[in-house]
């Protein structure tokens, strides 16, 4: 059964099959709002949110006109104006990581060198993602992490297609700037040394 006909049942209805369109879409839908999230460290509010947003996509979906948009665009859009609605709460109530049960990572410390290499490496481009503007960085995840296309981003953005395709240009020249530093080649700097002595 397709999207469609799911809704057209659903809307007809049988609200039992709400729950098959749910489990289409959780998976992704959970793995956006992570990302958005990871970069404020309110990553433990996922599940949360992802329940949230099927409640609120359903509390709707009478008003939802499939011409418009398909249903999946539709859910992100729910999802990431949920998720930035929290991060809103969340600033204007400066709750501190301590007051939110939010705790940093543990030590690393027992851990191999290389993981303790490459989870560095992850937080500095979770950073460095985190730092964008909030519509490249929505662009940005919406592309790289939950595989969308261009034009999907845009209606989910409320965006044309190049304007969706100059906001990941900049999102992605803005991450390599901010890594270029931590990620230069030392064999290249030990070079350039030699050459001064």
């Amino acid at each position: 059964m397709t999207d469609s006909q799911l809704i057209r049942e659903i809307k007809d209805g049988n609200v039992q099959l709400y729950s098959e369109l749910m489990l289409r879409y959780e998976r992704k839908i959970l793995s956006f709002v992570y990302h958005m999230l990871k970069g404020a460290q309110m990553e433990i509010h996922a599940e949360d949110l992802c329940a949230e947003t099927f409640y609120k996509a359903y509390r709707s979906l009478q008003t939802f006109r499939e011409v418009e948009a398909s249903f999946s665009t539709w859910l992100y859009t729910i999802a990431r104006n949920t998720v930035l609605s929290e991060l809103r709460k969340q600033r204007s109530g400066k709750v501190s990581l301590e007051e939110s049960g939010i705790t940093p990572q543990s030590s690393f410390e027992s851990l191999p060198e290389q993981t303790i290499l490459r989870n560095e490496k992850v937080d500095l481009v979770r950073e460095a993602i985190r730092n964008l503007p909030e519509k490249q960085r929505s662009a940005l995840i919406l592309r790289e992490y939950e595989q969308l296309d261009y034009q999907e981003i845009a209606n989910i953005l409320g965006q044309t297609v190049s304007s969706v395709k100059s906001l990941l240009f900049r999102a992605r020249a803005s991450v390599k700037t901010q890594l270029e530093s931590y990620f230069a080649e030392p064999v290249y700097e030990e070079y350039k040394g030699m050459n001064h002595r």
